[in-house]
């Protein structure tokens, strides 16, 4: 395969990858708390061609584009009103942690709910952690207050304190499911959550920029239709120069 090919179809791959994932973005657009992801480009070189005994045959390696990693933007959306005293939403850099079926789970998603033994979930019906260690049950039938640190009263009386946490490097927190974080990097410990402040009636919306990550879409629709240009003129090159070689053998 000629080098004009590979390079545009490894261009191709990382164009499908960006469009996955923008796809996704735009797909929770409306999700509250929702962080979108973003993308680093970087060029591979065959480790081959940086062997010496390869380096006399070409001062520049060949290269290929590709996505070297995704990075989630952790930015601040909007806090948008909804009146319900079961959504909550965080002002300041900071996670709820809720406990999943394989350990605390982070979220920004302050939509929550009571279930039927009337404790206070995640809308996907994840406990949620307490600073006093212990799950909030509240009666369905009363309203609840959460003021801005997070302890959670009805009828006057505190019922428990949501644990607020946040990381030095957000980087080591990777997605889980459709709205949550997990730690994946074994060093990372979470600490208390400083100047973080809990708006009750409110959640915080997406952070996605829908009318950027449409035209980037199209951008890269259209950069994906050039290289697959590319590659069919490239597989046109191939088939003559074939023909041409066939010609002219004896």
């Amino acid at each position: 395969m000629d080098s004009l090919t590979v390079a545009a179809a490894s261009g191709m791959r990382a164009r499908l990858e960006s469009l996955e994932m923008l796809a996704n973005n735009l797909a929770n657009a409306s999700t509250a708390g929702y962080k979108s992801d973003r993308e680093f480009y970087s060029l591979y070189v065959a480790p081959e061609a940086l062997e010496p005994a390869l380096a006399g045959f070409s001062a520049d390696p060949p290269t290929l584009p590709v996505i070297q990693s995704q990075w989630t933007d952790f930015n601040q959306g909007t806090l948008t009103p909804t009146g319900s005293p079961l959504d909550v939403a965080l002002s300041g850099q900071g996670f709820f942690v809720a406990d999943g079926p394989n350990g605390a789970l982070y979220t920004r998603n302050g939509s929550f709910r009571l279930s039927r033994e009337g404790v206070l979930t995640t809308g996907e019906g994840y406990p949620l952690r307490t600073v006093e260690r212990i799950p909030i049950r509240a009666d369905p039938g009363l309203p609840l207050e959460v003021s801005t640190d997070g302890v959670v009263r009805q009828g006057g009386q505190a019922l428990g304190q949501l644990t607020l946490v946040s990381f030095a490097q957000p980087a080591a927190l990777g997605k889980f499911e459709k709205n949550y974080f997990r730690v994946v990097d074994p060093q990372a410990v979470p600490r208390p959550a400083a100047g973080v402040e809990i708006h009750q009636g409110k959640l915080e919306s997406s952070n996605v920029g829908a009318p950027e990550s449409a035209v980037r879409l199209i951008s890269i629709m259209r950069q994906f239709e050039m290289l697959q240009k590319a590659m069919s003129l490239g597989g046109e090159m191939g088939r003559r120069a074939i023909e041409e070689l066939a010609r002219v053998s004896p």
